[in-house]
């Protein structure tokens, strides 16, 4: 049974109401208190304090401080009057009980317009978060359009550069051929003139013996002393040089010894350099960047990327040259060949990139499937609808989950038998 606290002290102004509750050796928190406008209650077990107060007051923003074993409550009354007392005399059993309910149901109903207005705000500021999101998902898009952009403006602006440094590159190896076969024609003019004035105006010694008549044998004329002086030595005698290599000595243990693959791979730079060097000397002025096979395919990849088809064709080209031993140059090619409507070309390209791609290994698996696939659609662009059946079925067996690729072959066999039946 709980045990009513009694005492207590209260006091009064116009508008506000202070009251002092001491606390038994007990601790108070604010969960024992309870209050609405006309209806205060403090719960601490045993203990138990309840007041119906005279007038309403403003439970939102009235008070209660906890401290020194003392609850110190400041109520502010709705209307500015003073009490007769601070509960409310002479209401009977029924009324008080009402007033308790009502107390209880407003605070209810306060508890629960809370919990609306909590879920409402909650609401609001999700959807504020994800209207925030949303516009940084926007801007980040934005943002990644306009570093594509620019990326493809500095592309193109680097291959517009690159095509004008070639040709002028081209043009002063033009001049300086010029200015060279300009300089030898000259000397030969020099040399020939040279030669007609020693022998229109020889030195005097030469003239004399060359005016008086001579007897016998030995008489000549100043055209064969001329030609005797300008006689040419003979021509040296051919020789072969021969040139002995100090054999190269590795370190390494036999047991471990990879002299077979470093000799594979010496001899491999020694072809590629002869190649370079032989059939590329016109390419002497490209930067060292330019003479890189797997720049210039990314090159062109970009290239492809943008709809620049001929500038991508036009870096796989010099890439080929560099390298004719990469299957994705061709590959790649091929791409651009096909959205040239180059048929047979791409056609060439595809089937040089199978014949590289060998032996067929798990890690060229995707490769020779696109082989397939490009020459299979230039097969059918052509009306070669077989052929391009065929192309079509090898790269099902090597992919054969690829439904993008079967349904093609479907559509292709439909078209054979259509055909079939039109003839």
């Amino acid at each position: 049974m709980p045990v009513w606290l009694r005492e207590y002290s209260w006091r009064q102004t116009g508008s506000a109401v202070y009251l002092s509750l001491p606390l038994r050796g007990v601790r108070a928190t604010s969960a024992n208190i309870f209050c609405t406008d006309q209806y205060l209650k403090v719960s601490i077990p045993p203990f138990l304090f309840e007041a119906i107060l005279y007038a309403p007051i403003d439970d939102t923003n009235s008070t209660a401080k906890i401290g020194n074993g003392i609850i110190f409550f400041t109520l502010y009354k709705k209307e500015v009057a003073m009490w007769d007392s601070l509960t409310l005399a002479n209401a009977n059993k029924e009324k008080l009980q009402y007033l308790r309910e009502n107390a209880v149901l407003k605070a209810h109903e306060k508890a629960k317009e809370e919990t609306e207005a909590k879920k409402v705000t909650k609401q609001e500021h999700r959807k504020y978060a994800l209207e925030a999101t949303m516009k940084l998902e926007e801007e980040e898009r934005k943002r990644i359009e306009d570093l594509k952009e620019k990326e493809r403006q500095k592309v193109t602006k680097e291959l517009e550069l690159w095509k004008k440094q070639q040709k002028d590159a081209e043009e002063q190896k033009g001049v300086q051929k010029e200015e060279e076969l300009h300089h030898e024609v000259e000397k030969l003019k020099a040399k020939k003139k040279e030669k007609v004035n020693k022998t229109m105006i020889p030195n005097e010694g030469i003239s004399k013996t060359a005016l008086k008549p001579t007897k016998g044998h030995g008489s000549c004329s100043m055209f064969s002393e001329n030609l005797k002086e300008e006689q040419l030595p003979a021509p040296r005698s051919a020789a072969t040089i021969k040139i002995n290599f100090t054999s190269r000595v590795f370190p390494t243990a036999l047991r471990e010894s990879r002299i077979a693959e470093e000799e594979e791979w010496l001899r491999k730079q020694a072809e590629a350099r002869r190649t370079i060097s032989a059939d590329l000397s016109e390419l002497e002025d490209l930067k060292e960047e330019e003479k890189n096979p797997d720049w210039l395919k990314d090159k062109g990849n970009k290239m492809f990327a943008t709809g620049n088809y001929l500038a991508a064709v036009n870096a796989y080209n010099l890439a080929v040259r560099l390298n004719n031993k990469l299957p994705l140059l061709y590959l790649n090619r091929a791409a651009c060949h096909l959205k040239l409507r180059n048929l047979h070309k791409a056609i060439e390209d595809s089937s040089k990139a199978l014949e590289l791609l060998t032996p067929p290994v798990p890690d060229n698996e995707n490769a020779r499937v696109k082989a397939y696939v490009r020459r299979g659609t230039a097969f059918c662009q052509l009306e070669l609808y077989t052929e391009g059946l065929q192309d079509y079925e090898a790269a099902l067996k090597i992919d054969p989950k690829n439904k993008t690729i079967e349904k093609d072959a479907e559509k292709i066999r439909h078209l054979i038998q259509g055909t079939t039946q039109e003839s």
